[in-house]
C-alpha cells in the first residue's frame, strides 16, 4: 500500500468527495470490520477484505492521477487510511497471538515516533516534511507482505510458519532501520536550520 506524507503540496480540485476519496473513505471504514473479523477468527474473510483494501488503494491513486482529482483531503486521508488499516491488523493479530507482541510494539512505536518527529520538525525548522524515504517504503512493503502472508496462512490453512518467522525478522530489521534513517535525516535538517538561523 502507498505510504506518502500528507505535508507536501498538491494541486487541489473543487470536488473534495470525488471517487478516489470515496474509495479511501471506504478503506478507512473497513478498519473496524477487519479487526472484528480477525478477533472473531474469520481469517479468510479478513484476508479478502485486506486484499480488497489494497486494490482500492492502488485504484484511488490511479484515478486521482488520470483525472487530476488530487485533493487536500485525499492527501491527508490516504496515508491515514493505510496506516490505520495496517496498524490495526498488526494489533489484532498480535492480540490473537498470531504475531509476536514485540514486533507489534515496534511497528506501533515507529509510527508514533515518525508522526511525532514530523510535527517536531515542522515546529523547529518551519518546514513541511518530505515524502517518505526509501527504507520507509521498503518497511511498509514488508509489513504489508507479512500481514498478507499471516492472514493467508490462517485463512487457507497453509504451512507458512517458516516464511512468517523470516518475514517477522525482516519487518523488525526494516522497522529499526527506517526509524534510525528518519532520525538521521531530522538531525541533519535541524542542524542546517540552526546554521541558517545563526547567520547575520
Amino acid at each position: 500500500m502507498a505510504h506518502a506524507s500528507a505535508c507536501y503540496r498538491v494541486r487541489t480540485t473543487v470536488n473534495t468527495l470525488n471517487l478516489p476519496n470515496l474509495l479511501t473513505l471506504g478503506r478507512l471504514l473497513s478498519v473496524p470490520v477487519t479487526v472484528w473479523l480477525i478477533s472473531d477468527g474469520r481469517m479468510l474473510a479478513a484476508f479478502w477484505l485486506f486484499v480488497a483494501a489494497g486494490v482500492s488503494d492502488a485504484l484511488d491513486g490511479l484515478l486521482a492521477r488520470l483525472f487530476n482529482a488530487r485533493t487536500l483531503l485525499g492527501t491527508y486521508l490516504d496515508p491515514l487510511a493505510d496506516k490505520a488499516l495496517l496498524v490495526s491488523i498488526y494489533v489484532a493479530l498480535g492480540w490473537q497471538g498470531e504475531l509476536e507482541s514485540w514486533l507489534v510494539i515496534m511497528v506501533v512505536f515507529r509510527d508514533v515516533f515518525i508522526i511525532g518527529g514530523v510535527l517536531l520538525m515542522y515546529v523547529v525548522t518551519d518546514r513541511a516534511a518530505d515524502r517518505p524515504i526509501f527504507i520507509s517504503k521498503v518497511n511498509t512493503a514488508m509489513q504489508l507482505v507479512l500481514a498478507s502472508v499471516v492472514l493467508a496462512h490462517l485463512g487457507f490453512g497453509l504451512g507458512l510458519s517458516l516464511v512468517i518467522a523470516l518475514l517477522t525478522y525482516l519487518v523488525a530489521l526494516t522497522t529499526l532501520a527506517s526509524g534510525i534513517a528518519y532520525l538521521a535525516v531530522w538531525w541533519s535538517r535541524i542542524a542546517q536550520s540552526a546554521k541558517v538561523g545563526d547567520r547575520p
